[in-house]
């Protein structure tokens, strides 16, 4: 996949058990419909929590037990940890997942959520976070099986919930909803994927250093390459100060394996990290030759995230980069302009952050397979880009058997869109879909 990690989160503790009789947090809906006892005779289904949510919701931390592996469930099970926000069993249902652990704030309603007034279910991916079994196989970490994870959910919770259910993620997120697509089209009434990369030829890249030499202007394009330079040039400078910090925190780099080659990395993937997360007027923020080593290195860290290449920061992603390592596909940056500045050939490649004693072995077609569904098969699809992101300098895009699908760019955007920031034209066309999908058609909603 061509996208970059997202940000770090801490994982939420689980708030008081409903099974102690404790009293609703303050702040839960004060109406009580049954939801609680309603969910936790699900089978397989049980109640862990329960958190504050706005006036007409309830909040439910939820655990539902899922097989290791799908296609024989009889060696062994995990509980993947889910968020129910709870209006009405009336209301639509949108399944939302970031495609990595629940993160901080699972009771936060997506886009779609939001404007449909829909309850939503916040799902954790098998591997992230708690959601994974004592006996990991690797080998059961993959779109498929995390796609049947999503079907038996939806398949358990719609003896409850039985009007229009949509899927929805960004990045990693929004092609986790696509993949669910591929293999239970008929799961969901629709799905809207943000800022979702369609890696279809792990091979070729030529797409992504294309787009980084058309994205913004060539003023910034150049500049950028200078920082670049100037990162590396200063590459002593640089590292004493990153190796200090990390001393500090007590962060290691035991995987990538030092200092130096993270900070390598992190100077190659510079560009796309800068276009995927800055906003449209980061370019007069980009240091010159001139500015100070102690600028430089403060304005570098920020734009590529430096401590994510630490040890502690890589191991909760270690499934996201084994997936990129096995299906998804990963880019490697073209840059002549660093020539003779390099020290670390192959630093680029997925195997640099996933530790050696977990097996990578590249599965080629699978991303193929999914873009090929889109484009033959799929319907009620909707995809909203950024105008400036790289992550989908390959993006997916409706064919000609592709039915009731839209694909939507935002302009100027980047990695962090939505169909609001649409021109007003496309949000009112996308808006119009999506309740369509959910039955909606021809109701407004504030």
């Amino acid at each position: 996949m061509k996208t970059t990690m997202k940000r770090l989160v801490t994982v939420a503790a689980v708030a008081v058990l409903a099974a102690t009789g404790l009293a609703a947090p303050a702040g839960a809906a004060p109406q009580d419909d049954g939801i609680r006892a309603r969910v936790g005779a699900v089978p397989g289904m049980r109640l862990t929590g329960e958190r504050p949510g706005a006036d007409g919701q309830t909040v439910l931390d939820l655990a539902f037990r899922q097989p290791a592996d799908h296609r024989h469930p009889e060696r062994g099970s995990f509980e993947q940890r889910l968020t129910l926000v709870h209006k009405s069993v009336d209301r639509p249902m949108v399944l939302y997942s970031s495609g990595y652990d629940l993160g901080s704030a699972p009771q936060r309603l997506s886009e779609p959520a939001a404007l449909l007034d829909a309850n939503q279910i916040t799902t954790e991916q098998r591997f992230f976070g708690t959601s994974r079994g004592a006996d990991q196989d690797w080998s059961t970490l993959t779109v498929w099986q995390a796609a049947s994870d999503h079907h038996r959910l939806i398949t358990a919770l719609k003896q409850l919930y039985r009007g229009a259910w949509i899927s929805t993620g960004g990045s990693k997120g929004g092609m986790t909803a696509v993949y669910h697509r591929r293999f239970y089209p008929d799961d969901v009434a629709g799905t809207v994927a943000y800022s979702a990369p369609n890696n279809t030829d792990d091979r070729d890249d030529r797409a992504y250093d294309a787009r980084l030499a058309q994205v913004g202007t060539a003023e910034c394009r150049a500049a950028l390459m200078e920082v670049q330079r100037q990162a590396l040039i200063r590459r002593e400078a640089m590292t004493q100060r990153y190796g200090r910090w990390a001393e500090e925190q007590k962060a290691t780099f035991g995987t990538i394996g030092s200092a130096d080659r993270a900070f390598e990395l992190a100077v190659l993937r510079l560009p796309m990290m800068f276009w995927m997360h800055q906003p449209a007027d980061g370019c007069a923020a980009v240091p010159g030759a001139d500015a100070s080593d102690d600028a430089l290195y403060a304005w570098v860290a920020k734009v590529t995230l430096l401590p994510v290449y630490t040890d502690q920061s890589l191991r909760p992603y270690t499934p996201y980069f084994y997936q990129l390592g096995t299906e998804l596909g990963y880019a490697t940056f073209a840059a002549p302009h660093l020539e003779g500045l390099l020290r670390h050939p192959g630093v680029q490649e997925v195997r640099s952050y996933v530790p050696r004693e977990i097996p990578l072995r590249f599965r080629q077609g699978a991303m193929a397979d999914i873009d090929r569904w889109v484009r033959l098969h799929g319907r009620s699809l909707m995809f909203v880009n950024g105008e400036n992101d790289v992550a989908v300098a390959e993006p997916f895009r409706p064919g000609r058997g592709t039915r009731d699908s839209y694909l939507f760019g935002v302009r100027d955007g980047s990695h962090h869109i939505s169909i609001t920031g649409l021109p007003p034209a496309d949000a009112e066309r996308a808006t119009a879909a999506l309740r369509r999908w959910a039955g909606q058609a021809g109701v407004s909603r504030g």
